[in-house]
């Protein structure tokens, strides 16, 4: 057997990670169910009731669950998109801040080291933000004690380390160490990142309408139990194997569906927010070992194209 294979099947047995032990005990009550249903009908009790199938149309259920699947994956995607533009603007920024930005005098190379380094607290705050935790000490390697004392009492930490960004900015332009074109340029990629911390809130506080969800499930439950009803002649004592099968399956769809549509939470299948906000640090730190040409060669000046040139 190939790798691929082999892979394949432990993905299939994979139970962690899976909706299974979501939808265990509703697979089991079905199943249960439909034993019942097997046994009144061995005793001859008429429980025998083909016509029930067409109440709820297997074709209507297919098509609402495939809705709220796609609705869901939608969210997913769009969250992971959002992230993705996270990371291209936090490099964007620190790569721009790092070069454009002049050191006159010494200390201004301290600066820009805890500015981009904002750009990491920046990361971490919004996924802490989005996951309704509280600012934890990973934040205070990148921020003072007092921006750290701060963020613990602000309800929107990333968009206070924007502001603090926007003020370094700011005051970089006003002492002449970046130009007003650059100053527009590092602002433009800035707004995209708070735009950026916008779309994630967006997904976060839209959840799919309580009625679609209650009518959806109300549907399942009245389809799993009719389904006992429909199929016990045929299947006999096969009855409750086929209904917590098709139970299984339903519920499983509606399942990943509901996992999914919030996609910055701490589960198996949300997205790795601990893994990405890794990789912008790593992003960072590779970034602040780097030294300019103009260092490198001793020059110092207010115009960076004066610098290179």
């Amino acid at each position: 057997m190939s790798l691929k294979q082999t892979k394949w099947f432990k993905t299939a047995l994979n139970i962690e990670g899976s909706v299974i032990p979501a939808i265990l005990s509703r697979v089991l009550w079905c199943g249960a169910f439909g034993l019942f249903i097997s046994v009144l009908y061995f005793y001859k009790i008429p429980v025998v009731a083909k016509a029930l199938g067409g109440i709820i149309p297997s074709i209507v259920l297919g098509l609402l669950l495939v809705f709220r699947t796609n609705t869901a994956y939608e969210r997913f995607w769009e969250g992971r998109k959002a992230w993705g533009s996270i990371i291209n603007n936090t490099r964007n920024l620190s790569r721009l801040i790092w070069v454009a930005v002049a050191e006159i005098e010494p200390i201004h190379w301290q600066e820009k080291e805890q500015a981009v380094k904002l750009l990491v607290a920046f990361a971490i705050a919004t996924k802490l933000h989005l996951r309704s935790q509280p600012v934890d000490d990973r934040l205070s390697k990148f921020v003072s004690p007092l921006q750290f004392f701060k963020l613990q009492t602000m309800n929107n930490p990333p968009l206070e380390i924007a502001f603090w960004i926007s003020d370094f900015l700011q005051a970089k332009q006003e002492q002449g160490q970046i130009s007003l074109y650059q100053m527009n340029e590092l602002q433009m990629i800035l707004n995209s990142l708070v735009d950026t911390l916008g779309a994630c809130e967006r997904i976060l506080r839209t959840p799919m309408p309580l009625a679609y969800a209650i009518h959806l499930r109300q549907l399942l439950f009245i389809y799993c139990f009719l389904l006992p009803f429909q199929v016990v002649e045929e299947l006999r004592w096969w009855t409750a194997p086929a209904t917590a099968l098709v139970s299984f399956t339903l519920f499983g769809i509606e399942a990943i569906g509901v996992e999914i549509e919030n996609p910055f939470g701490t589960d198996a299948n949300d997205l790795p927010l601990d893994t990405i906000c890794d990789t912008i640090e790593r992003n960072i730190d590779d970034l602040i070992g780097i030294e300019p040409h103009y260092r490198r060669v001793g020059i110092y000046g207010n115009n960076l194209g004066e610098q290179l040139n």
